[in-house]
This record gives structure tokens, sequence and C-alpha cells, in this order.
């Protein structure tokens, strides 16, 4: 987590923040320097937002996010 935060040139505190709702709709350049920190290309991205139900791309999201 500290060094995704790093990565994306935001505290662990704000992206503890986003990840469990307390920060539910962060600005658009946080989530893309987060998805860049952890390798999420922008399609999938956009795929994971555009159906957020699908735990499928939530998985994916979240083994980018502890492998980094």
């Amino acid at each position: 987590m500290v060094a995704v935060a790093a990565d994306a040139g935001i505290s662990v505190e704000t992206l503890r923040k986003i990840e469990t709702g307390r920060i539910p709709t962060p600005a658009f350049f946080t989530v893309l320097a987060i998805a860049d920190a952890v390798g999420l290309p922008l399609d999938d991205l956009r795929t994971a937002l555009a159906d957020p139900a699908d735990e499928t791309d939530d998985t994916a999201l979240s083994r980018r996010a502890d492998a980094g």
C-alpha cells in the first residue's frame, strides 16, 4: 500500500480512505494515478468502472493492487 500510494503521489491515508469508501468519489486524476501505479491499463479501468457489479473486474483490480 505504501508503494502504491507513493507511486500515485498520494498519502497512504488517502489511499486507505478511497479503498474503504470514506472518499466515495476520488478526483479523476487521483484514480488515473492509482491505476498507473498498479499497472492497470486505462481500458481495463474503464471496463471495471462501467460494470462495477462484475466481480471479475473487482478481483482483477484487487490482484493488481496486491501485486504492487
